[in-house]
């Protein structure tokens, strides 16, 4: 079974794709913060693919990604920007940090799971 670990200060968003994932036949990790999932990830938590929000206070997906890939477990991961962000500087700035990919929120069941299977090994 794919562990996707989502990162998103919405309990909401967590609630409703970590319900859509579930259903899909994947194991799910949350954080309610980039700060709370960049210990996880220090701390050597295994995943197949990476779904981060951009804008969380503290520290935003982008910082987040970019502190990710310097862990060396985690430096060729897929990484999902799940976002309201739709401007293609930001989407530049997403890939140049190490981002796989960016969906809009909200996005359907079918679109999320679509974008996963493209991503996920």
């Amino acid at each position: 079974m794919k562990t996707i670990f989502l990162v998103d200060d919405s309990a909401t968003i967590l609630l409703s794709i970590s319900g859509i994932l579930s259903k899909a036949g994947y194991a799910v990790e949350k954080a309610p913060s980039a700060l709370d999932a960049l210990k996880k990830f220090q701390a050597g938590v295994k995943v197949d693919l990476l779904i981060t929000d951009l804008n969380m206070p503290g520290m935003n997906g982008i910082e987040f990604i970019k502190e990710v890939r310097k862990l060396p477990n985690y430096r060729f991961m897929p990484i999902l920007f799940l976002t309201t962000e739709s401007q293609q500087s930001k989407k530049a700035e997403a890939k140049a940090a190490g981002a796989s990919g960016w969906i809009v929120k909200p996005a359907s069941a079918d679109e999320l799971l679509n974008t996963i299977k493209l991503v996920i090994r």
